[in-house]
């Protein structure tokens, strides 16, 4: 028992060591994969984002689009001038191929949207993954709110 209690310390701190060494291997891939989904790791993504999109036949469609950390998200659309109602989908959604992206899959349809990540703002990208060009092109924009944070705890009520 004497001798356990000597070599355990030792060891725990040989185990330690052999677990923490670094790796001296190229790691090129696992590099690629960090830079294709920077927007995923180095923005503060998840949130509320609201605009104004460009309708053919309304005024514009009022969207708002929850993003949420576990990878759902919840679109609610509202073409103005045309009806009061708004249109509810919820889905997943995933970091897409090309940099900085996420793909929205509705859970009730096949068809996806896709959207450019930056800062406090999603843009809209058109069914071939590219931004949208034009005089409107800065209508495809939705920006983040600032009521995405979490109220403030209020234990002992």
């Amino acid at each position: 028992m004497r001798k356990l209690k000597r070599t355990l310390p030792i060891f725990l701190v040989v185990a330690a060591f052999c677990a923490y060494r670094p790796a001296f291997a190229e790691t090129a891939a696992p590099q690629e994969k960090d830079e294709h989904h920077h927007a995923q790791t180095s923005l503060d993504w998840p949130g509320i984002y609201n605009g104004l999109t460009p309708c053919a036949d309304c005024i514009g469609v009022k969207t708002t689009l929850a993003l949420n950390k576990n990878g759902s998200y919840v679109l609610i659309t509202q073409y103005l001038g045309k009806s009061e109602r708004e249109f509810v989908e919820k889905g997943k959604f995933a970091w897409g191929d090309k940099a900085n992206t996420i793909v929205l899959t509705p859970r009730n349809s096949s068809a996806s949207q896709q959207y450019l990540v930056g800062e406090n703002q999603l843009i809209q990208l058109d069914n071939n993954g590219n931004r949208v060009s034009g005089k409107l092109a800065d209508r495809y924009i939705l920006r983040r709110n600032d009521i995405t944070n979490t109220p403030p705890s209020h234990a002992g009520h």
